[in-house]
């Protein structure tokens, strides 16, 4: 079994000496538990179509083995059928599931789901996922609302209890509601996420702590807060949300990292990408400072030009940044 990077690199941060070289980059491929049949992305070759699931699985092959990631999120039926294959016997990549799928990550084309309170749920077995990985990813969301938060709580402990009868690790996403919450005192959304994520590990012993935290990107004062809140234990990653532009992507990441986010987790922003593998390694020289985040797309679109790839934004709307959040936060490259 080869070594994993995840583990050199969680072991680098948590002693103090983080490198760029050792931020951790994880593609988000689970989208069919929360997407469906549109989990691929659009069919370029058939208008109005998605990609099947052949598709879906062969974009997971190619992305392992190119080594730029360190993290595969599956749904646990996609890595039961890779694990098989024998996929991550001899990868560096370590493979994760996504352990439950709350109500607000159910993306049914028509569906209202994200309109209400997330409801805790849970499709994937510890005991048959555990044969395959010992990652998942487990996610929660806040609501404002006592009944339903309460909810979320008890049904975090009761997976940590069952997880650590089967010695399987996790990390945790935390989503921005979908909808107003009524938060009160003209507080924030970052400073409610922050509060209600130590309010909840405050409960969590050493050995069922989450190895690092999944969440939105709520600006760079709620991200330099938690990520300074407890830097040997608590590792804070940030979530890619929406696909955006190019631009967005590289902003995101190179923002993220620079006050405090040690992890990227991205799901649309890399597989509905015109170049899924090309953006990670731009990615990877962004967030290393080989490269700034505009300069990086020209890069990526002169690359595309080279490989006769038509892009779905040309240039001139891709270098543009579209995420309120990262608007004001871009530098200059020197």
């Amino acid at each position: 079994m080869a070594k994993k990077t995840l583990d050199a690199k969680l072991a680098a941060i948590r002693s103090g000496k983080y490198k760029p070289t050792d931020f951790i980059i994880a593609d988000a491929k689970d989208g069919d538990i929360g997407f469906g049949a549109s989990a691929a992305g659009p069919d370029r070759d058939r208008p109005g179509r998605f990609k099947p699931r052949a598709a879906h699985l062969q974009a997971i092959r190619e992305m392992t083995e190119s080594g730029l990631v360190d993290v595969m999120l599956l749904s646990a039926s996609s890595a039961e059928r890779l694990s098989l294959d024998g996929l991550f016997k001899k990868s560096k990549v370590t493979p994760a599931i996504r352990l439950n799928d709350t109500t607000d990550i159910w993306s049914a084309r028509g569906g209202a789901y994200k309109d209400t309170p997330s409801l805790p749920h849970r499709t994937a077995r510890i005991e048959q996922a555990r044969k395959y990985v010992d990652l998942g990813l487990y996610s929660i969301t806040f609501s404002n609302n006592t009944d339903h938060d309460a909810a979320t709580g008890d049904a975090y402990s009761a997976y940590r209890d069952e997880a650590a009868g089967h010695k399987m690790r996790h990390f945790l996403e935390v989503f921005n509601p979908a909808f107003d919450i009524g938060l009160r005192d003209g507080a924030d959304i970052g400073s409610f996420i922050n509060d209600n994520i130590v309010r909840v590990l405050a409960g969590v012993m050493q050995d069922d702590h989450p190895h690092f935290l999944k969440l939105q990107y709520n600006g760079p004062a709620a991200m330099e807060e938690l990520s300074g809140w407890d830097p040997g234990r608590l590792v804070v990653g940030i979530l890619g949300g929406s696909k955006g532009t190019t631009r967005d992507t590289f902003e995101l990441i190179a923002q993220a990292e620079r006050h405090g986010a040690r992890v990227a987790l991205f799901g649309r922003k890399i597989n509905l990408a015109d170049d899924p593998i090309a953006l990670v390694r731009y990615m990877r020289a962004v967030v290393e400072g080989d490269v700034g985040p505009e300069e990086a797309v020209k890069a990526y679109h002169d690359g595309l030009k080279k490989d006769g790839i038509k892009p779905v934004l040309p240039l001139s709307k891709d270098k543009v940044i579209t995420d309120p959040v990262l608007k004001g936060g871009a530098k200059k490259r020197r």
